[in-house]
């Protein structure tokens, strides 16, 4: 009796479900490592806050349509958001001279060191993990990752100063 082998159509299917599962699996691995890593400033910021304060310190000073674009967001709630983290201190909100309808936004210098602290925490607490695989599966994760990265349009959290991103 020969078994039926499935299509490559359905064969796809499976394949994509199982990554999804395993992806599913991660990310809540992830985000306890997230939650954790802002437990020290949970009384300054959220996590919505938190990632808003990441975009900014990839894009660097924008604008609040800019701002809530990369956030997937309305420009009121992105707005909003902008307004708490101007009265905490870790956003500069400045109207555009030339255009008055246009706000500029940067990070304070205590949001810059905010966003470090926590990524710097973030960053031991992934590596603890990643020391805990197996060497053989590293690279096979990496590359699935980056690609992973790329197709989700998110910025590139590499190991030097400047892009040491850790939502």
């Amino acid at each position: 009796m020969q078994r039926n082998q499935p299509s490559s159509d359905e064969q796809s299917d499976r394949d994509t479900e199982d990554f999804v599962s395993a992806l599913l699996t991660a990310s809540r691995a992830l985000v306890g490592v997230s939650a954790r890593s802002l437990a020290d400033v949970e009384d300054t910021v959220t996590p919505t806050q938190f990632r808003a304060l990441v975009v900014l310190a990839a894009d660097g000073d924008g604008t609040l349509s800019r701002l809530a674009a990369r956030l997937g967001v309305n420009a009121s709630t992105a707005q909003r958001q902008v307004e708490r983290l101007v009265r905490d201190g870790l956003v500069d909100r400045r109207e555009n001279p030339q255009d008055r309808r246009e706000v500029s936004i940067a990070l304070t210098s205590h949001g810059s060191r905010l966003v470090d602290a926590v990524t710097s925490r973030r960053r031991a607490a992934i590596a603890r993990i990643v020391r805990d695989m197996p060497d053989t599966d590293r690279g096979a994760l990496i590359a699935a990752l980056e690609a992973f990265a790329t197709a989700a349009d998110e910025p590139t959290a590499g190991p030097d100063h400047a892009h040491r991103l850790g939502w």
